[in-house]
């Protein structure tokens, strides 16, 4: 099988699709790999970093949540270039900020915007073939560890080459801009997109009370939580990685940056041998079988003296988790067939409590030391080992 058709299924609207997925990610790889040079640069506190990856998030949520009933019953293709400009327009302001309030302005346009560039995006892919949920979420993971992965070692070479994390967000933008007009010849409307001048009152009424309705599915609401603690293994770790290598393990910032790359790297290769997997082994199963392997790891490479055994350790911590999004996000899509957007909007509602956690491990960072605060992070592989049913039936 041939790569290109393993990764995109030989589909050009889903490889456009997957690169939007890349972009958003190589961003986020690149400003995860770069916060010890952003908190010296700006002179910030780990209050402040907790803030700046809190409030964005959080405000996100809330715009996500119109922004994915609104994917479901009106011009679907609209919002996803809108938030395509608002996206190249949020990393102008990133790459030009010269204080804490200034990037904070730039991640409360990056946030939104990214739900509506990035997020619609993955709805459209999953009602591309609704009978490949996991493998396409799979690709779509894989898209995205790709893109963090590539986000951390290009901050490495952008280092090398006396450059710095501003000059790396403004090539982002001058490429995200270029994807937006490509993106203006793509049938982005997904399959269950409204298609009218403007949303009516009892369109958005009524998809806000399927979203509501939703939430009150107990299969829902368990997807929606392990979705949200296992990224404490996820985005959350990535957030503290760097600081925690030069703040806890005495490691410069290209030593830290290092480590971003492996753990990244590793998960890429990970989410890679995924695809495959996942046409032969039940997703659950895999995925409760890495939860108790990453606990291990994790209590590990905290206990371990010395920076190598260290980095070892985090190389595989990233092959560990791979699969937890694409699998958990897969099953919120099976649960809502042909609500897309809905599915976007239900995962920001649980965003909005979840958004808080880097602030919460910020303010514990402040009273016990990082060292300390990162153990809370073990609570997302204990999460998916209680969580996730044991049989078919029980599913």
């Amino acid at each position: 099988m041939r790569f290109r058709k393993l990764l995109a299924g030989g589909s050009a609207l889903v490889g456009a699709l997957l690169f939007i997925e890349f972009l958003d990610e190589f961003f986020f790889g690149a400003l995860e790999a770069a916060w010890p040079l952003i908190r010296d640069d700006l002179s910030l506190t780990y209050v402040q970093v907790g803030l700046l990856l809190s409030i964005p998030r959080v405000w996100g949520s809330v715009a996500g949540i119109l922004i994915g009933i609104l994917g479901d019953v009106w011009n679907r293709k609209a919002i996803i270039i809108g938030g395509g400009a608002l996206f190249v327009a949020s990393l102008f302001v990133v790459s030009s900020s010269v204080s804490f309030a200034m990037l904070m302005a730039g991640l409360l346009i990056f946030n939104p915007a990214s739900g509506a560039f990035v997020g619609l995006s993955q709805a459209t892919l999953m009602d591309h073939d609704t009978s490949r949920y996991e493998q396409n979420m799979a690709r779509w993971t894989f898209a995205g560890a790709s893109g963090v992965a590539v986000g951390a070692l290009a901050l490495g070479g952008a280092l090398a080459l006396g450059l710095g994390w501003r000059e790396l967000a403004l090539a982002t933008a001058a490429v995200s801009g270029l994807t937006v007009l490509v993106a203006l010849k793509l049938p982005l409307g997904g399959a269950s997109a409204g298609g009218g001048s403007y949303p009516t009152f009892a369109e958005l009424r009524n998809g806000l009370a399927g979203a509501l309705s939703a939430l009150r599915r107990l299969p829902v609401l368990r997807w929606l939580v392990l979705l949200e603690l296992a990224n404490l293994m996820g985005d959350w770790l990535l957030s503290y990685l760097a600081l925690y290598f030069v703040d806890v393990a005495g490691a410069s910032k290209t030593q830290a940056a290092l480590g971003v790359a492996l753990w990244t790297g590793v998960g890429l290769l990970g989410d890679f041998l995924l695809i495959p997997l996942l046409e032969r082994v039940r997703g659950l199963t895999y995925l409760r079988y890495s939860a108790f392997a990453e606990l291990a790891l994790f209590v590990a490479f905290l206990l371990v003296p010395g920076l190598w055994p260290k980095m070892v350790i985090v190389a595989l911590l990233g092959f560990g988790n791979a699969g937890w999004y694409s699998i958990l996000q897969a099953q919120m899509y099976k649960e809502m067939p042909g609500k897309s957007g809905t599915v976007t909007a239900v995962n920001d509602v649980s965003s909005l409590v979840s958004g808080l956690i880097p602030l919460g491990i910020g303010l514990a960072a402040r009273t016990w030391g990082l060292g300390a605060a990162i153990w809370l992070l073990l609570a997302g592989p204990v999460a998916l080992l209680v969580g996730i049913p044991r049989s078919r039936s029980r599913e």
